[in-house]
């Protein structure tokens, strides 16, 4: 293990080796059953309820495949542009773990349902063309709670339960080729992808996507090589990292960690690595099996998968606005400049500025509160955009506040606070904090005569013609109301009194 204090610079990683990526990410779809039986994919329910013999595994129980999610698996490989089989087939994959029921995983392994795709993405106003090796469907594992110990690993853990409800869930593995070319650019361009993908499957209506539940899980693969070298470096398998915030922290330091390396003269081990949130670091698991080890063969109790090309075209025709085009249309709706929506895209702000529109907002307020304010609240609590407590309708409705004149910004921007707060909706926190602007003339007109018996030298001058002295006489205003005066009505009322 490297020690984190050994770990080279990024910048000075960057200048010396050359990254590649790679990422595998699991989806569950959101079937109303499981993929080979009829259990429900509820999440959340009490423990070991939502099973059956066929996804325990019990000894003569024969499995029956998903229609809907062989469907699901077709829509999400036509919008990534693949070639779907005619023909293919399941099989077993081998392995021994508590959380696999039957000791053997229902997957596809040479005969995938789709293959030979693509997704582009932008960064930073460049354009990847993220390759797609396969999109392949088989069955969620259960799920393992190790009991004690501060980390929640099994490593120091006082007992392990399995949980087997999510044993059967269909789900689909969608597997970059080796991502080459992006330099300095990998953590940005693996995060970039991740989200366009999220955004393609939420719009597909395949999968709730919803990481912090674990429907989208995404192993992040990584190497480095020496500029200029024949070959690419060993790879390492960042498993189930589950925020788009960590897949962008695995791959960066993932470089740093392997250029630390290699710069020892070490050779980089072939493995799995956990994620760790706290630290945003990495950490070796176990020696990666290669596909041998998993003693793959076909499913003897599934008949082959034969999708018929009528069927692929009707799900072909049935295809939404994808994100790219939606993103295209919207860009030339609301008037931005192609940075501005590369902007709002790579913030994962688009459909929540879409949203706040639709509830009334302009373009340019919802683009103002999502990016301003709201972007800096999400980031200083190290969480996504769309996970703040606040709807798109709150934030229109803020913004409509604004326009009527009952509040200012200061004043929005508390109102924000009080929402994230969970005070209660806009209207709701105005009431109770006293937000509203001071719209009572009587009483702003105290206010003004305060700040200016309080400030003579300042009155004097702006007496004298250098109305520009005004604005201390505005900020005193509005300090004496806590932010609540309309700031242009006493300029006005310090200009009449003084002229």
């Amino acid at each position: 293990m490297t020690d984190l204090a050994q770990l080279v610079p990024y910048d000075e990683a960057l200048s010396r080796y050359e990254p590649v990526i790679g990422l595998e990410t699991h989806v569950e779809l959101g079937t109303a059953t499981k993929m080979f039986c009829g259990c429900p994919t509820t999440f959340g329910l009490e423990p070991n309820s939502a099973v059956c013999p066929v996804c325990l595994g019990l000894p003569g129980s024969l499995p029956v495949a998903n229609r809907a999610a062989i469907e699901f698996t077709i829509r999400i490989g036509l919008a990534l542009n693949c070639s779907i089989a005619s023909w293919c087939r399941f099989a077993r994959k081998n392995y021994f773990y508590p959380d696999m029921p039957k000791d053997f995983q229902i997957s596809q392994y040479d005969e995938p349902l789709c293959t030979d795709g693509w997704l582009d993405v932008d960064v930073d106003g460049r354009a990847f063309r993220v390759g797609i090796e396969r999109v392949h469907l088989e069955e969620d594992t259960g799920k393992s709670l190790h009991m004690g110990g501060a980390t929640g690993r099994i490593h120091g853990a006082d007992y392990s339960l399995v949980d087997y409800n999510r044993a059967g869930i269909p789900l689909v593995e969608v597997v970059t080729k080796p991502v080459a070319g992006t330099g300095v650019l990998a953590p940005e361009a693996a995060r970039a992808y991740v989200t366009e993908l999220r955004d393609l499957l939420r719009c597909l209506g395949v999968s709730d996507v919803r990481m912090e539940e674990g429907s989208l899980r995404c192993d992040v693969n990584t190497s480095l090589a020496p500029h200029g070298a024949a070959d690419w470096g060993t790879r390492t398998e960042t498993k189930n990292v589950n925020s788009l915030r960590s897949v962008e922290r695995a791959v960066r330091f993932e470089i740093a960690r392997q250029a630390a390396v290699l710069d020892a003269g070490q050779k980089v081990v072939q493995e799995t690595r956990h994620f760790h949130e706290d630290s945003g670091s990495t950490t070796a698991g176990r020696s990666k099996e290669e596909a041998q080890d998993y003693r793959y063969f076909p499913e003897p109790d599934l008949v082959p998968v034969a999708p018929a090309r009528d069927w692929v075209e009707q799900i072909r025709a049935s295809l939404p606005e994808l994100p790219a085009a939606r993103r295209a249309r919207l860009q030339a709706d609301w008037g931005l400049s192609g940075a501005e929506m590369t902007h709002l895209s790579n913030a994962g702000a688009v459909d929540l500025v879409s949203a706040t529109v639709e509830a009334g907002a302009s373009p340019a307020e919802a683009r103002k509160w999502w990016l301003g304010e709201l972007a800096r609240r999400a980031n200083e609590s190290g969480t996504e955009l769309s996970q703040l407590a606040i709807t798109p309708a709150h934030v229109a409705r803020v913004s409509a506040m604004v326009r009527a004149g009952t509040l200012n910004d200061q004043l929005a921007r508390q109102v924000l606070e009080g929402v994230l707060a969970g005070e209660g909706d806009p209207d709701t926190v105005v009431e109770a904090r006293s937000l509203a602007i001071v719209s009572d003339e009587g009483a702003l007109a105290e206010a003004v005569d305060a700040a200016i018996a309080a400030n003579p030298d300042v009155a004097a001058k702006v007496r004298d013609g250098k109305t520009a002295a005004a604005g201390a006489l505005v900020g005193a205003v509005m300090k004496a109301t806590r932010g609540r005066a309309d700031a242009e009505r006493a300029r006005e009322l310090i200009l009449e009194r003084l002229s």
